[in-house]
């Protein structure tokens, strides 16, 4: 795991962004996954601003809110719809998300991990961190193994997405990509800011290795690339 600190989240996204251009401009990289939520839409924007032919890439949704209207304009399928597929030029069959209703919640979750594995498997993983740790809606206590699968969501992203919907709603349960799949793909990007993403990030990057905060399953990932300002590294131990 290679961290890279700046002093502002606006610095750090400059550098993911360039860092992720590379990547995507590639011909050997076709299979992207993409987080919802505040933390990457300006790495989205800014890729979007430069205008780059990315039309053979294909666009998986990492995760879904569940209980949550599917024309609601926040949730995760139309939010990236917006600020990936529509404003990367990706064509509308290569973008694929799961369902925000509960009853088709897991045989659409169950479909896209098989797209996914029918696609050769992930080649970029873009994540978030959640304050708990969480990868996705993969809650501590998800297995390294986890499949794709619907859960009961902890207190804490209940209010994360009570914030994020500005209490409009407040999903209890989420549908999620399992680790499994996140942690088989070939390179993860992983971006934290601000001072209350301290603990996860230490927790991730100098925790102990386990499913009490899964992004520390990141530990024995041969490439993955962390983006944080300063705030959210104060607690890292220094460099060797």
């Amino acid at each position: 795991m290679k961290t890279h600190t700046f002093t502002t989240a606006e610095k750090a996204n400059g550098s993911a962004t360039d860092f992720l251009a590379d990547g995507l401009k590639s011909p050997t990289n076709r299979n992207v996954m993409v987080a919802a939520g505040n933390t990457p839409l300006e790495l989205y924007r800014r890729i979007a601003e430069r205008q780059l032919n990315l039309a053979h890439l294909n666009i998986f949704a990492l995760d879904e809110y569940v209980g949550v209207p599917r024309d609601e304009p926040r949730n995760c399928a139309n939010l990236l719809r917006r600020c990936v597929q529509q404003a990367w030029g990706i064509p509308p069959a290569q973008f694929h998300t799961v369902s925000s209703l509960e009853a088709d919640a897991v045989a659409s979750m169950r479909e896209h991990e098989r797209l996914i594995d029918q696609a050769g498997g992930l080649d970029i993983v873009i994540l978030g961190l959640g304050q708990n740790g969480h990868l996705g809606f993969n809650e501590p206590g998800s297995a390294e193994n986890s499949p794709g699968r619907l859960l009961d969501l902890d207190p804490v992203s209940i209010e994360a997405n009570r914030t994020w919907f500005a209490g409009d709603y407040a999903p209890a349960k989420g549908v999620t990509v399992g680790l499994q799949t996140i942690l088989a793909a070939r390179q993860v990007l992983v971006m934290a800011y601000g001072a209350h993403k301290t603990t996860a990030v230490r927790a991730m990057v100098a925790g102990p290795r386990g499913s009490q905060c899964p992004a520390s399953l990141l530990q024995g990932h041969g490439d993955v690339q962390v983006f944080l300002d300063a705030a959210a590294a104060t607690d890292l131990p220094p460099s060797p």
